[in-house]
């Protein structure tokens, strides 16, 4: 890969650096069959040695791109690749190590950080909530909305429900299956689920459910693997989200870390070891390695404005058109097989964050 050229610094703590992509990608020169041809890396970007990029988020209002890392946030505009602003605890943020962004439907920005609370941003203000506020924990892995501007909250001690009109907070523990929440999705009919270490949690607004392996959840482990010491029960230095065990994958199917619902309330959520589940409404089915996608732990789910899933894995990206799989790995360009977040653009790009650095798939059909 070419050296990456120096440019002037916008942060101190996750710098952007366009780089080059490497001759062989942009030459045409990887297999076809990895999907490259049609899906070539066109841009890769520096964020730091070391540095785990968290989530992605993609403002369609403002054409921005949100990353979350390890060391800080950065706004990036879509359109010139500058970087608009950058957020440390210098800036606002009560912890570096952020989780999770969100654009909340009143323009706010969310971030929902490790160890630090979750702090929103509006009109160059900032408010940071912690529990002695009423949120249920100081870390902080995810946030949704409902149509009446309720906000959710993930947490590594239950959910936490905002109410925009009051401001009072609503903690939910013993409802769920599990305290570890780490995905809180809402879908076309105001239900509220929750993705946890323990399996998935759905709340109606009057009813709480829950489904975890026994029910379908989450694929057999066909292959044997060990048991996930890096989730379950445990102390918060155990749930180690940058590490797999003595770098090898794991097998807990119940641990949900992403969901994704789709506009008819499908339900698609990402297990660590047991791929990635589809839920109908009515049955649980799976699909892993056996079916095509690259790794069997799935960080990250998503769908493009074609219908397309893409899936982040600990073994490269995947793409699923319903029928076709595509595997996007190092060899393809990426700086890292472990992907740990996926976003589709309306123009048809994909953005994806590893360690050390976010790369943005084109879209040549």
């Amino acid at each position: 890969m070419p050296q990456r050229p120096a440019l002037p610094a916008v942060a101190a703590a996750a710098v952007f650096f366009i780089v080059t992509p490497p001759a062989w990608s942009a030459a045409g020169a990887a297999d076809a069959s990895s999907g490259s041809a049609d899906h070539p890396v066109v841009e890769v970007f520096d964020v730091g040695k070391g540095v785990y990029v968290r989530s992605l988020e993609i403002d369609k209002r403002t054409n921005t791109l949100w990353v979350a890392t390890s060391v800080g946030v950065e706004e990036v505009d879509l359109k010139t690749r500058n970087v608009r602003h950058t957020f440390t605890r210098d800036d606002g943020l009560a912890n570096e190590y952020v989780f999770t962004t969100y654009t909340d439907h009143q323009g706010a920005q969310w971030f929902g950080t490790n160890g630090g609370g979750a702090s929103v941003y509006r009109n160059g203000k900032w408010r940071t909530y912690f529990p002695m506020h009423g949120l249920a924990d100081y870390w902080v892995y995810n946030f949704d909305e409902q149509s009446d501007g309720t906000l959710w909250i993930a947490t590594w001690h239950g959910a936490t429900r905002l109410d925009r009109k009051t401001g009072k907070m609503t903690n939910y523990l013993h409802q769920l299956v599990n305290e570890w929440v780490y995905a809180v999705k809402v879908d076309s009919r105001d239900r509220v689920w929750f993705g946890t270490e323990g399996g998935i949690t759905m709340y109606d607004g009057r009813q709480w459910r829950t489904w975890t392996h026994d029910d379908g959840l989450g694929a057999p482990n066909k292959e044997g693997l060990p048991a996930s010491t890096n989730t379950g029960l445990g102390t918060r230095d155990r749930h180690n989200l940058s590490v797999l065990k003595q770098g090898k994958p794991t097998y807990n199917p119940n641990y949900v870390f992403s969901l994704y619902i789709t506009p008819d309330d499908e339900v698609w959520a990402g297990t660590w070891g047991g791929g990635v589940s589809r839920f109908d409404g009515r049955h649980w089915t799976n699909l892993t390695k056996e079916d095509g996608l690259a790794g069997n732990i799935v960080y990250s789910v998503t769908r493009d404005d074609k219908g397309v899933f893409w899936f982040g894995t600990n073994a490269g990206l995947s793409r699923y058109d319903g029928r076709h799989w595509e595997t996007f790995t190092r060899k393809d360009g990426l700086l890292d097989d472990n992907v740990f977040t996926v976003a589709a653009a309306p123009n048809g790009d994909v953005w994806l964050g590893t360690q050390g650095a976010v790369v943005r798939l084109g879209d040549k059909k």
